[in-house]
């Protein structure tokens, strides 16, 4: 088994985000998130269940869908939190689709009345939608049905809340609400070697506690030794292919820069690409 090489476990991999908020005995944690991510909305949530998180379709034909976290309140409204780790085309139709498991549920045959519970779910991103990289300081998305022409919601019970976290860059010192502690801490953890004195609240020295790699049993080591390789894995490949992709945008640039008579230098200055490099060209 391999040496990890942070102190807290990476809650952006699979084993890390359920360990700290799909675990029975840290419900709690999950229960606090949700309560500042919702507290206009919802008031005050003061209990939660977990639920079955692979959704079957009506036959066996359907497509089914598996949720990273599925929950309800005590009121029976629905709760489910995805975490993604890398850009997806068409993500935002899979939260659409995700949504219509908890909303199809409520059909009960022979005695619904079609009056519905609340539906939310809930995006943390670690990455930035391509429309959303004019707006450098937004990270919290909040979306209803509206009505085009007033802007009015026309329905309050179906909910998407994405949260882009690369946008979220406040130092510990900065933070001025529980929810942006809650922000700092999902972003940040796996960087930390300590609690930072801001951050000596009960619920966040349990989710510290609980994050604790030295205090993983063998098998959770295991789990999360796979579940980080992945990660890794797959941060690689986007890092690659964006270095790629920027290495030709380069090259197009420079040609096009070497066509106009610009001097290698400045092509250089524009570009990144070395005058040795242009020269090849």
């Amino acid at each position: 088994m391999g040496e990890f090489s942070t102190k807290y476990v990476n809650p952006f991999t699979d084993f890390g985000f359920k360990k700290l908020f799909g675990e029975e005995p840290n419900k709690d944690l999950l229960l606090d998130f949700l309560n500042e991510l919702l507290s206009k909305e919802e008031g005050r949530i003061t209990d939660l269940t977990y639920l079955k998180t692979e959704q079957l379709g009506a036959t066996g034909l359907d497509r089914k869908a598996i949720f990273d976290l599925y929950c309800e309140n005590e009121r029976g409204e629905k709760f489910i939190v995805e975490l993604q780790k890398t850009k997806q085309n068409c993500f935002k139709d899979r939260t659409i689709y995700y949504a219509s498991f908890p909303i199809r549920e409520q059909a009960k045959k022979n005695q619904w009345d079609y009056c519905l519970n609340a539906v939310y779910t809930v995006g943390i991103l670690d990455f930035v939608f391509d429309e959303d990289k004019s707006e450098p300081e937004k990270y919290r998305y909040d979306i209803k049905l509206t009505d085009v022409e007033t802007q009015k919601v026309f329905y309050e019970k179906l909910t998407f809340i994405y949260l882009e976290m690369p946008k979220f860059n406040k130092s510990v010192d900065e933070l001025e609400t529980r929810f942006e502690k809650w922000l700092y801490v999902l972003k940040n953890l796996a960087r930390l070697e300590e609690i930072p004195e801001k951050l000596r609240e009960r619920v966040f020295e349990k989710l510290f506690e609980a994050a604790e790699v030295a205090r993983f049993t063998q098998e959770e080591m295991y789990k999360y030794e796979d579940s980080l390789k992945y990660y890794r894995d797959l941060k690689n490949s986007i890092d690659t292919a964006r270095d790629e992709g920027m290495s030709e945008k380069a090259i197009e640039i420079a040609k096009r820069g070497l066509k106009m008579g610009m001097s290698r230098k400045d092509i250089a200055a524009l570009t990144g690409l070395s005058e040795k490099e242009i020269q090849t060209l």
